[in-house]
């Protein structure tokens, strides 16, 4: 029997029952076992697993194309020149083929045991989200590294939980399973940055979300290393923001104006200890100017551009380019500041924060497009 294209018919293949997917970079130890966790834990259920990794340099790929040429269940996406967990996420679950995706890490410290019970909350349960929780009874955060990633963890909930829709308790969780239909619908508004999607799903979607909580225990990293460091609280500033403003400013303007707040508090700094030295305020003022532009460039190359970071000589050259960019909005600053003050009456504040904004809008543009060339 051959089909509508005059080929020999084959027999339809059924879709999986879930399919996981699995943002890696450098776990090239935990594929393996975590596979065979999943064959384990999912005995009895068809399922496919997506690693998407960020040309992770140990190698994580080349593992996970030597189990998918053995293991159909396994597929494989390698990104490049681009990171990001929540945009790995995104691209994973675009790709995937189940009517329910589940997301996990790709360390092990998620119990891949509870995944029954996320799919059946969804399958059989009526829920369109089931969250695999640190906070509920029954579960537990003692795996997370050390004090200061849970002292993240609480702020980031005790913030976020006053501003969803729905009550959760752990909005953090970077664990759970979501209808892909309401993932499709919900993607367009998504702004793919930072590490915690299942908050900006949470907030992000078009419609009401009924929600379910499965404890689980969250467990100590089997191999590698956690790539949660400080610029996280930064990143998860950028995204509430984002979400309070409904998405009209675009995160990375949001996330590049919260490191010219720091590069103001730098600025003061160096000046004020330059002043108790004996230097005069102009100099004070041109060197603590030329300090806060390079440590702006490192927090913005580190956390704005964390997808698209610069290295060795384009660093280099990144660098010198931003101070010049940096210094023309700053002459622009003042500059306007200077015709509205002489434009009528107005108080100096004013004039001076209009200026401001001018040149944080010049020098996000000209950098995007010069230095980290976002499309």
């Amino acid at each position: 029997m051959a089909d509508d294209h005059g080929l020999p018919g084959r027999e339809p293949c059924p879709p999986p029952q879930v399919s996981i997917v699995v943002p890696c970079y450098n776990e090239r130890d935990n594929v393996r076992p975590m596979v065979d966790a999943l064959a384990d834990a999912l005995a009895g259920r068809s399922w496919e697993v997506i690693f998407v990794d960020d040309s992770s340099p140990d190698g994580t790929m080349d593992v996970v194309r030597a189990l998918a040429a053995h293991d159909a269940r396994v597929r494989g996406i390698s990104r490049l020149g681009r990171r990001g967990l929540s945009s790995a996420v995104i691209e994973g679950v675009l790709s995937s083929s189940a009517m329910i995706v589940a997301v996990m890490d790709g360390d092990m410290q998620h119990d891949e045991r509870c995944l029954g019970q996320l799919l059946d909350a969804i399958a059989s349960g009526g829920n369109d989200i089931a969250i695999g929780s640190r906070h509920v009874a029954g579960g537990d955060a003692g795996g997370l590294a050390n004090r200061w990633r849970q002292m993240l963890s609480d702020v980031g909930i005790r913030v976020a939980r006053r501003l969803m829709p729905v009550d959760v308790r752990d909005p953090m969780s970077g664990f759970f399973a979501i209808r892909r239909s309401v993932f499709i619908a919900t993607a367009p508004h998504l702004s793919g940055t930072g590490f915690k999607i299942l908050l900006d799903i949470i907030m992000s979607a078009p419609m009401d979300l009924r929600v379910a909580e499965i404890p689980f225990v969250f467990r100590s990293r089997a191999a590698g290393e956690s790539k949660l460091d400080s610029v996280v609280l930064l990143q998860f500033a950028a995204m509430m923001l984002d979400r309070l403003c409904r998405g009209y400013l675009p995160v990375r303007f949001i996330s590049f104006c919260l490191v010219g707040l720091l590069g103001i508090g730098v600025n003061l700094g160096v000046l004020s200890v330059l002043l108790q030295c004996g230097v005069t305020f102009p100099v004070g003022q041109v060197v603590g100017t030329y300090v806060s532009m390079i440590v702006n460039f490192g927090l913005n190359n580190r956390l704005t551009y964390r997808d698209c970071r610069l290295h060795g000589v384009a660093l280099v050259a990144g660098l010198c380019l931003f101070v010049l960019i940096c210094s023309v909005g700053a002459v622009a600053n003042v500059g306007v500041a200077q015709m509205l003050l002489s434009s009528g009456p107005r108080h100096w504040g004013s004039a001076s924060m209009a200026g401001a904004a001018i040149a944080a809008v010049w020098n996000y543009a000209v950098s995007s497009t010069l230095i980290w060339k976002i499309r």
